[in-house]
């Protein structure tokens, strides 16, 4: 498969082949993720990463892939200190920074924001996430997670709970879930129900995903409960956010029914939905999979860069 140059704007631009095959290479990169190996694959190659949003793990760990191999980064994690606040457009930033680049990542606080800088740039462009839109390599490096714990992906019970309707995460990754012939069951309050729009597609590609709000019932045949942050930065009305703050806490009396095999995640940050007593259980796997964003980002830089 030829990935040279390819943008990485949305997970439905993929094919089940396509994902298979990534995390297939993200497999090999384990050991130099690790700094068990030294890596030089993109020696000489310069990685622009901009972000207009705050960004722990996705920014550094884009940062700690380019240079686990062997080349170099350059950008912002912050819009103030940039044109922006002089009327710059993204288009004309995006221009400047495949200029001085061979691969561009953003993350943007718009949705459809990545896919307008993919036209605009010669070089590829990753998205990091656009506003409420997709989130491309959380929803691989979560796929190459449920690998790793479970063995496989397909046929596999997977609940997705918590902020489903502004959860970008939640949105990409149950695209790619139904690729893989999984039983989906969509968790949240009335209020944050994945949307409409996400459900018809799912439903056109033939998953039949089950919504409830009882999160508790779901947890005896769950394989993986992924669990998403109420996203107090998404509401437009912060009254809105208060009804639902707090909303699916996941404690250690909620699955003490589980399966032993039963894996926790979160695409992190968390705030008070999973505390930490559940760190040290068996079931917690949300500290692995932040790490496997290194990999498996690893594995896209080398495939779009053309040298794998």
């Amino acid at each position: 498969m030829n990935f040279k140059g390819k943008d990485v704007v949305s997970i439905r631009d993929f094919s089940k082949k396509e994902i298979e095959h990534i995390l297939s290479v993200a497999k090999t990169m384990v050991p130099a993720a690790k700094g068990q190996e030294i890596s030089e694959l993109m020696k000489g190659k310069i990685l622009a990463t901009l972000f207009y949003e705050p960004s722990t793990r996705t920014n550094l760990s884009f940062k700690a892939a380019m240079l686990r191999l062997g080349g170099s980064t350059l950008g912002f994690t912050d819009a103030k200190g940039t044109s922006a606040t002089k009327g710059e457009t993204l288009a004309d930033t995006i221009r400047m920074a495949e200029a001085y680049s061979d691969i561009v990542v953003l993350r943007h606080p718009q949705e459809g924001s990545a896919r307008l800088a993919a036209q605009f740039s010669k070089q590829p462009v990753i998205n990091a996430g656009d506003g409420a839109g997709q989130h491309p390599t959380q929803t691989l490096l979560d796929l190459f997670t449920i690998q790793d714990e479970l063995g496989s992906i397909e046929g596999k019970n997977i609940a997705l709970v918590g902020d489903l309707r502004y959860g970008r995460t939640a949105h990409s990754l149950a695209h790619a879930l139904a690729m893989f012939d999984t039983k989906l069951t969509f968790v949240s309050p009335r209020t944050l129900k994945m949307p409409g729009e996400v459900i018809r597609h799912l439903e056109d590609e033939g998953a039949e995903p089950v919504i409830s709000d009882d999160l508790e019932s779901v947890i005896p045949d769950s394989d993986i409960i992924y669990v998403t942050r109420i996203q107090k930065e998404r509401f437009p009305d912060p009254a809105e956010y208060i009804k639902v703050a707090g909303s699916y806490r996941l404690d250690q009396d909620m699955i003490k029914n589980a399966k032993q095999t039963m894996r926790i995640m979160h695409p992190l940050p968390r705030v008070n939905e999973i505390p930490p007593e559940i760190d040290a259980t068996v079931h917690s796997a949300y500290f692995r999979q932040a790490f496997n964003g290194v990999p498996v980002r690893m594995a896209l830089l080398a495939l779009v860069g053309g040298v794998v």
